[in-house]
């Protein structure tokens, strides 16, 4: 597998912005490698319906211009319609851990959690903020127009609140431990 095809397949894991920088840490090439591998992506994907967008140092996968009203459309059908089983469940851990990664989310669901997530962002369900503690990584919160959905004044109030947060936060001090067993 070429560089070009692992560069590829993190963009499309990680379903949002990364920088060059860490896409060299990741793969152990230099950050001329990385450049000349994102710039034969970029012709690569030039008569594609998908593209590589690029902001300031970061870059992600996005959709050609050409399929924005497709795109808009499906959007629209999205929004307006129930949400998925999958949904439910990263939209409850958000709601009763209050705030979680999207590494914890994952760990909990087992499966790689970015286009829901983006999917709940623009509904308007949750709310992305950069996590205090790691600059690197975001906090996905309820928004207050889900709680106000939900018919609580804060999440405290959700039914079995502290049974159920008890749970997931096991479940992330779990994950942490591995995180950490992994790390070391």
């Amino acid at each position: 597998m070429n560089l070009e095809q692992k560069i590829e397949a993190i963009l499309f894991w990680k379903g949002e912005p990364i920088s060059c920088k860490k896409l060299g840490e990741i793969l152990h090439v230099g950050q001329v490698e990385i450049n000349e591998s994102v710039e034969k992506i970029k012709e690569n994907l030039k008569e594609r319906g998908i593209v590589l967008q690029e902001k300031e140092n970061d870059i992600m996968l996005g959709t050609n211009r050409e399929v924005s009203d497709l795109i808009e459309n499906l959007q629209k059908e999205e929004l307006n319609k129930e949400l998925s089983k999958a949904s439910l469940e990263t939209l409850s851990i958000v709601l009763y851990k209050n705030g979680a990664t999207r590494a914890e989310i994952d760990y909990i669901r087992g499966v790689n959690s970015s286009f829901i997530l983006r999917a709940l962002a623009i509904r308007g369900l949750v709310e992305k903020e950069i996590d205090k503690e790691d600059s690197r990584r975001f906090i996905y919160k309820p928004t207050f127009e889900l709680l106000s959905f939900m018919g609580v004044q804060k999440v405290e109030e959700l039914p079995d609140y502290d049974e159920v947060n008890k749970s997931i936060d096991g479940a992330v001090e779990e994950f942490i431990q591995n995180e950490t067993e992994i790390n070391n």
